[in-house]
């Protein structure tokens, strides 16, 4: 009690009136409650308390032998929601004999293995890291007694439900069992109906409502026009502190550079920076360094900034649920905030659903140019207008049906008749050849064309369309001279001119020895086997 009169505690939030008399009396419990409600300390002041009254496995209380045991197990979606869970638990318990410590990834596992080597009491954790750190050795949580899963919709939004369930298997049946959500789908309920027994079911609000004491309104602003009416309502609306969510880690970090440009100091959080970088972010933003923190969805979760007085979705959100964890920074602890969104064109179905689920027309902020969700945005202005001159002087040069004026001609130029095809010729290629006779192009093109018939592999005509060539007459040869005895008969002149008459002719021989053949086949047939 001391350490929470010190934090300045005195009423209890309607969760925690309702949650913290049956996690005392050691029951699960199933609470659904808006963020920043207090329902941090709604589970950690009776846990604490618990722990205090009995020792671990249930007995009485005494300084532990050996190595402590881990007795209470807290699991969250995001490493900022972990660290101030933890910032949390070491507040209230800062004068009672229990150590607590949180483990996640994106940092170096050295000092969370020396943390957990000289033993916890308390450990806050994000999934990930927990069954890395399990599968290493370095965790056992055989003699855990209460097991607390935080924001258990983000953890299945943000994909952890696989490791989650791995963890419920190495967890003992015999435990006590606590799950808050922000909202209430139905996987939230089929999952609490597989880990509570029994459970006491706080509602404090119905499933995703939104916080009376935001004061919520829209601008109906162009996609390309959202960066200057940040920087103008940043410089004009009394703002304190913003948080400004963005749908993309580059979007975030583009809407860094453009307010630094405009002069305003900004920091972007999100998921490619290094958790040294977000924590030192999240700092300068609590400290007053900074009064601007560009974000990203996962940063809608967890984060705990005092006094912060405006919430700007940049980026209208594509799931209805996610407005309300957003614009759920602000206004905590039944203080006051704004809450300012900007709606383009394309998003004003993603708007639709919002008021949908809330349950009522978020206003419409008024302005100048600033028309109502169902009418046409205005059309963008032209900023880079022309003079009438010059724009219809612009419009005659592109216009290709538009008449043109004719130049002079250059020397040695040419010029063709209105209206006829010219072939343009490069520049560097020398002057037209004359151009031929009608005659003497008519027998080229003749010549062309027997040439292209006489290339078999060329593309010839359709088959319907191409006659058949006509038989050709092979030349007779004139008949060879003969003698009676049917001897090839050739004169001096025509031996000397062909050799080959020699193997045929009979009255002329040079070599006694040679045969005379009335023709080829007898030759052939007389000197085949001198062949093989």
């Amino acid at each position: 009690m001391r350490a929470v009169r010190e934090l300045g505690y005195e009423t209890p939030s309607p969760i925690q009136q309702k949650a913290i008399p049956p996690v005392l009396a050691g029951r699960d419990l199933l609470g659904c409650a808006q963020t920043g409600t207090g329902k941090t300390a709604a589970f950690a002041l009776p846990i604490l308390q618990n722990l205090l009254q009995t020792g671990p496995d249930g007995g009485v209380p005494r300084k532990p032998k050996g190595q402590r045991p881990i007795r209470v197990l807290v699991l969250t979606p995001t490493r900022e929601l972990a660290l101030q869970i933890a910032e949390s638990f070491a507040a209230y318990g800062k004068y009672l004999p229990l150590r607590s410590t949180v483990i996640f990834g994106g940092v170096g596992q050295g000092p969370q293995v020396d943390a957990l080597r000289r033993g916890v009491d308390i450990l806050v954790a994000t999934p990930g890291r927990l069954n890395d750190l399990i599968g290493q050795g370095y965790i056992k949580l055989d003699r855990l007694e209460v097991f607390v899963l935080d924001e258990a919709d983000r953890m299945l939004d943000m994909g952890f439900v696989h490791d989650v369930k791995r963890v419920i298997k190495i967890i003992p049946p015999k435990r006590q069992t606590l799950l808050f959500s922000a909202t209430m789908p139905g996987e939230i309920v089929a999952l609490a109906n597989s880990l509570l027994q029994n459970p006491a079911k706080v509602f404090v609000t119905p499933p995703a409502t939104t916080v009376e004491m935001i004061t919520q309104s829209v601008y109906m602003v162009e996609k390309t026009g959202k960066r200057h009416l940040l920087a103008h309502l940043l410089r004009t609306a009394g703002v304190s502190s913003a948080l400004v969510f963005t749908r993309t880690k580059h979007g975030a970090d583009r809407v860094v550079r453009e307010l630094t440009r405009d002069g305003i100091q900004a920091v972007a959080i999100h998921g490619n920076k290094s958790q040294g970088a977000r924590q030192e972010a999240l700092a300068r933003l609590k400290d007053g360094r900074v009064k601007v923190l560009v974000a990203t969805d996962i940063a809608a979760r967890g984060l705990d900034i005092n006094e912060l007085s405006h919430v700007f979705n940049y980026d209208l959100p594509n799931i209805p649920d996610t407005y309300v964890h957003r614009i759920g920074r602000t206004g905590r602890a039944g203080r006051g905030g704004v809450a300012i969104s900007f709606c383009c064109a394309e998003e004003r179905p993603f708007l639709a659903d919002i008021q949908k689920l809330i349950g009522f027309a978020v206003p419409v902020a008024q302005g100048d140019a600033m028309p109502a969700p169902g009418d046409a945005l205005p059309p963008k202005p032209d900023v880079r207008a022309e003079k009438p001159a010059e724009k219809a002087n612009k419009s005659a040069k592109t216009d290709k049906h538009a008449p043109q004026t004719a130049r002079p001609a250059l020397a040695g130029e040419r010029r063709s008749a209105p209206g006829a095809i010219v072939t343009k010729r490069p520049v560097w290629s020398g002057p037209p050849a004359p151009a031929a006779p009608p005659a003497e192009r008519e027998d080229a093109m003749s010549k062309n064309n027997r040439r292209h018939r006489a290339r078999p592999n060329d593309i010839q005509a359709p088959a319907a369309t191409r006659q058949p060539p006509a038989a050709a007459t092979p030349p007779k040869a004139p008949p060879l001279p003969k003698n009676e005895k049917g001897i090839f008969d050739f004169s001096e002149k025509e031996l000397a001119g062909d050799d080959s008459l020699k193997l045929i002719s009979g009255p002329v021989q040079k070599r006694p020895d040679e045969a005379k053949y009335p023709n080829f086949e007898a030759y052939l047939k007389d000197h085949e086997g001198g062949s093989q």
